[in-house]
Parts: structure tokens; C-alpha cells; sequence
């Protein structure tokens, strides 16, 4: 990673496992248009409440969605701030990787 990156393997690797199971994908569409309570995001993907939670959990702890508590519900949105640092650690890749010809190997 560039010197100027404030990431550390172990954050890059838990933002892209979040990223990495399909009803955590299914959460972020639905996350894309509007924020959702819990309710409503077990209503449009068909799960329980317990489920989603674990997921909902994955997603908090790498700061991918946010959570907004009014009354006895809370609500989630996304984080769109962290979806930028990843799509900016996947650029230094394109930015800063050339690609070069194989060497051969002197073995």
C-alpha cells in the first residue's frame, strides 16, 4: 500500500470479506435508494431478524452501513465515506502497479 494510506491489511481484508456474502450485497443495494429500519430490510430480503443481525453486525464493525436509533427502532444507512477508501485502495493498484514483463527465472 502507498505510504500515504492509513490502512492496514487487516481493515482492507475486513472491508472486502463484509463485501464478500450475498445477503450483505443484497442489504447494500437495498441501502443504495434510502435508509431502512431493520424491519423493512427483513420484509424486502425474506430473513429473520437474527440473521439480518449477524449481517447487519459484519457491516457496522467495517463501517460500511451506519446505524440511527429513533425510538425503539433503529434505522441503517450506508456509509458512503468508507466505500470510497476501498474503491481508492483497488485505484493505487491501476495507478501505481505497472504492469511489467515477466522476467524469466534464473533457476
Amino acid at each position: 500500500m502507498p505510504p500515504n494510506s492509513t490502512f492496514t491489511p487487516e481493515t482492507i481484508a475486513a472491508g472486502f470479506h463484509a463485501l464478500s456474502d450475498p445477503l450483505r450485497i443484497q442489504v447494500l443495494e437495498l441501502l443504495r435508494s434510502q435508509e431502512l429500519c431493520v424491519c423493512d430490510l427483513c420484509d424486502h430480503l425474506g430473513t429473520t431478524q437474527s440473521k439480518l443481525s449477524f449481517h447487519l453486525k459484519t457491516l457496522k464493525e467495517v463501517g460500511l452501513v451506519r446505524p440511527r436509533q429513533e425510538g425503539r427502532w433503529i434505522y441503517y444507512s450506508l456509509n458512503l465515506p468508507q466505500f470510497v477508501a476501498l474503491e481508492q485502495y483497488l485505484a493505487e493498484f491501476r495507478r501505481f502497479s505497472p504492469i511489467l514483463p515477466t522476467r524469466p527465472c534464473e533457476t
